[in-house]
């Protein structure tokens, strides 16, 4: 069932119209080639140990429909060429890989994060990314709706581990249900903020949240622990940084908070390529250790978060 917006919320809402413009330049139509993938020694990955060598990536996409809200997902899987099927012998933990569900931002579009979500994908993960009715680029842009976005989210999640049983399908008996993160970016991380705290949704045991506000959503984070990563720019100039912190400060649980001193809202996190490097290693990082519990993943967190004068790292993990 959709989530009912209260009057009040909307009036809380209404503070988001300052995230309007939190796209990030043109879309990506297509996502980088990944790296050429090396076997590892063994067929299966042990638990407790996220992959080492990358993966091929393939991308797909799904027509969903959640009550008339129309929510078609992208998918970046680890694959056997693009598009093709899930190579067997290159399986993670238990034969199964654990899922991202990641949000975009307000007027942007999932293939806008293309090259930080592939390589999200070749690490070892199921990256979901849906298109939201109200909020994607050449909708209404209504800003109230973001509130809505933590119900589709879930929805969508659902939609997307049934693959895991649906016969001849790409993702059949690949997806780890006991394994799921949610991340976004601006609008889109008010989305996993909601999704820990007025709208908790039980199967998530990782988030991570870039340029992100609890404005709308709150911060009465609910639940069992789940690590946290917040990434956020010094200069932001649509969401503020002391916006981002102060969420951050509310979270009960393990947590860590990377900050861009020269970042903005996203283009730099997105396109330079020192940080980009910097923001998606140390998020892979994070998530290998949250998801496939791989403790030598936690301890190069920080080495990975600090590399060179991009950013600093406040750790609590």
């Amino acid at each position: 069932m959709p989530r009912r917006v209260t009057p009040t919320m909307l009036i809380t809402a209404l503070l988001l119209a300052a995230l309007v413009g939190c796209s990030t330049d043109a879309p990506v139509r297509r996502a980088p080639a990944a790296p050429e993938p090396t076997a590892p020694a063994t067929p299966q990955v042990p638990a407790g140990h996220a992959p080492e060598n990358p993966y091929p990536v393939g991308v797909r996409d799904l027509k969903l429909n959640r009550d008339g809200r129309a929510l078609p997902v992208r998918i970046w899987y680890p694959a056997l060429g693009e598009n093709g099927p899930v190579t067997p012998g290159l399986l993670g933990a238990h034969g199964r890989f654990p899922v991202v569900m990641f949000s975009h931002g307000l007027g942007g579009r999932p293939d806008d994060y293309a090259t930080l979500l592939t390589r999200w994908a070749a690490a070892g993960f199921v990256v979901a990314a849906p298109t939201f009715p109200h909020t994607s680029r050449g909708a209404d842009n209504n800003v109230l709706d973001v509130l809505n976005q933590p119900a589709d989210v879930s929805y969508a999640l659902d939609q997307v581990l049934a693959l895991d049983s649906k016969a001849d399908d790409q993702l059949q008996g690949r997806l780890d249900a006991d394994r799921v993160a949610a991340a976004g970016h601006s609008a889109g991380g008010v989305t996993p903020i909601g999704l820990f705290t007025a709208s908790r949704d039980k199967r998530l045991d990782a988030g991570v949240v870039f340029a992100g506000t609890a404005l709308g959503v709150g911060t009465a984070f609910a639940g069992a622990a789940a690590p946290q990563l917040f990434v956020h720019g010094e200069l932001d100039e649509v969401v503020e940084y002391a916006a981002g912190r102060a969420a951050y400060d509310k979270v009960p649980w393990p947590k860590a908070m990377l900050s861009l001193p020269k970042g903005d809202h996203g283009r730099t996190m997105l396109k330079d390529k020192a940080a980009l490097r910097v923001v998606s290693d140390t998020s892979i990082e994070f998530l290998r250790w949250s998801l496939y519990g791989d403790a030598d993943a936690k301890k190069r967190i920080s080495t990975d978060a600090t590399r060179g004068d991009i950013a600093t790292f406040d750790d609590h993990l």
